[in-house]
């Protein structure tokens, strides 16, 4: 796995052994850095990305990459997240990594203008992380949120965001919500 854009494109990544974790593909990120482009203009330097259910941090590496101001990373599990993030020395200043459970988030540092989460298929976790960062007030108004989910997995649209589109990449189906 590598960076696919941006200053430190094609870097890689450390990626882990088995199934427990699913990095999302070099292919999907594209795509979707390409959709967030036409949505917000490519000017990402003002912007600040939560990464939950970050795994190896491949979507907020990009992100930083890409020009992000900063990115913050939120796994329960930091191991694989830390190792990569040794790769990005230079950017230390400029991403944060929190071991926490993503359902149970308290008080942000600071507000987020789009939201990643790619959290383990089938569980609803998502959901519960989307309704902790409405009610604990994490977001920007208009923030995006881009929820990866499996493409035949039912997945209810949490009350104050709407979708703006939906893409399926191989097993995966990306949502892109807005605050409204």
């Amino acid at each position: 796995m590598r960076i696919v854009g941006g200053k430190y494109r094609g870097k890689k990544l450390q990626t882990p052994e088995g199934r427990d974790v699913r990095p999302t593909s070099e292919r999907a990120r594209e795509a979707i850095f390409n959709i967030l482009y036409s949505k917000l203009g490519g000017d990402y330097g003002a912007l600040n990305l939560l990464d939950i259910f970050c795994g190896t941090g491949a979507f907020g590496f990009e992100a930083l990459s890409r020009g992000f101001k900063h990115v913050t990373f939120v796994d329960k599990d930091t191991t694989l997240i830390q190792k990569n993030a040794k790769l990005f020395a230079a950017e230390k200043e400029r991403f944060d990594i929190l071991q926490n459970d993503a359902t149970r988030l308290s008080k942000p540092r600071r507000l987020y203008d789009l939201v990643f989460m790619d959290a383990p298929y089938a569980l609803g976790l998502s959901e519960i992380a989307l309704q902790q960062l409405l009610r604990q007030n994490w977001l920007n108004e208009r923030a995006i949120c881009i929820v990866e989910v499996r493409k035949d997995e039912r997945w209810p649209l949490p009350q104050g965001l709407e979708l703006l589109d939906e893409r399926v990449y191989g097993l995966a189906r990306v949502l892109f919500l807005r605050k409204n």
